[in-house]
């Protein structure tokens, strides 16, 4: 596959779950808002802004609508869902004859809609206004179509390398969310594991497992009984939950060996030496020793071995020289 074809489904991929994640962490805490006062609302948002990746030129100014405002529509930060929509479409553009009609009339649908200037309009007039109706309305619209654009990727595509490479840009990027989300939520959760949980901390680990679209599934393994330590293992090491960080990895290293089989190579060693150490380190943690090291150490070491892996599929896939193709 040329390289320029797997560099725009890999970033398609990823720009669109990146979307996703970040539409879904704002309806979230603008559902939250119900219940919780100006102190505990400052915390919750700047722990929004942490889980996001602390994006650059953002900072919470005390208005909630308007950082979902700006998170959702501010093009100038690239991070930003209608950014993520606008690059996912332009790098899909570029492979259109790689793609399915149906894959492409989905994801032109949602870069046309969440274009309209009327509706971003509507947006800042809302946030004006303190309302939420609009923005919730709009962040599940983008949620379903993401889901939507998924589901119809996997059923009108054929499952060859180009497909492998949506998997991996998906898996990677959801790994690293999940760790970040994670590291976000340390020194409310699992930072002071003998406290005493208040009522309205209850609150909190259900938002943490609504923002990894993982309550439901997660109260059919551990019933509805919450604990800080049942929630790490179940986002961390599940290895059947789509959103865990295990999952995305074992996902992830499944695609990779797909690639490496297709393409017939013998040069991607390192590529899967660093994915099959994480997914190792996965397979054989214990929810028990994680926390009791260090479990900011420990995300944070997902998230550079995610970066490694991202470096090390671009060196051999996309930016690799041509003596290192011969060599393949």
């Amino acid at each position: 596959m040329l390289s320029r074809v797997a560099d725009s489904l890999y970033w398609m991929s990823r720009y669109l779950e990146r979307a996703e994640h970040t539409t879904r962490l704002l309806d979230v805490n603008l559902n939250l808002m119900l219940d919780e006062s100006s102190t505990s609302s400052d915390h919750r948002w700047l722990r929004l802004l942490q889980a996001l990746g602390k994006p650059r030129r953002i900072k919470w100014s005390g208005d909630p609508y308007e950082l979902a405002r700006t998170l959702t529509f501010d093009t100038e930060n690239k991070s930003s869902v209608l950014s993520c929509i606008i690059r996912a479409r332009e790098n899909s553009r570029h492979v259109r004859e790689q793609i399915s009609t149906e894959q492409w009339h989905r994801l032109n649908s949602l870069y046309l809609e969440v274009t309209r200037s009327e509706l971003q309009t509507a947006m800042h007039a809302q946030a004006l206004q303190g309302s939420s109706e609009t923005p919730a309305a709009f962040l599940q619209q983008v949620m379903e179509a993401v889901h939507q654009f998924q589901g119809v990727t996997d059923s009108t595509m054929s499952h060859g390398e180009g497909w492998h490479f949506i998997q991996v840009g998906r898996y990677l990027e959801r790994a690293t969310a999940t760790a970040i989300l994670l590291e976000a939520y340390h020194e409310d959760v699992w930072a002071q594991p003998d406290r005493v949980p208040e009522g309205n901390e209850y609150l909190e680990w259900m938002g943490l497992l609504r923002s990894a679209t993982a309550f439901e599934a997660y109260c059919k393994v551990y019933t509805a009984d919450l604990t800080p330590e049942r929630i790490l293992e179940f986002l961390l090491l599940d290895a059947e939950f789509p959103h865990s960080v295990r999952f995305s990895i074992d996902s992830l290293q499944c695609a990779l060996l797909a690639i490496q089989s297709a393409s017939g190579g013998n040069r991607a060693e390192e590529l899967h030496r660093i994915s099959g150490r994480l997914s190792a380190s996965l397979a054989f943690a214990s929810v028990d020793e994680i926390l009791n090291g260090d479990v900011v150490a420990y995300l944070r070491n997902i998230q550079k071995q995610c970066q490694a892996v991202h470096e090390t599929i671009y060196h051999l896939y996309v930016d690799y020289s041509i003596q290192t193709a011969l060599a393949g």
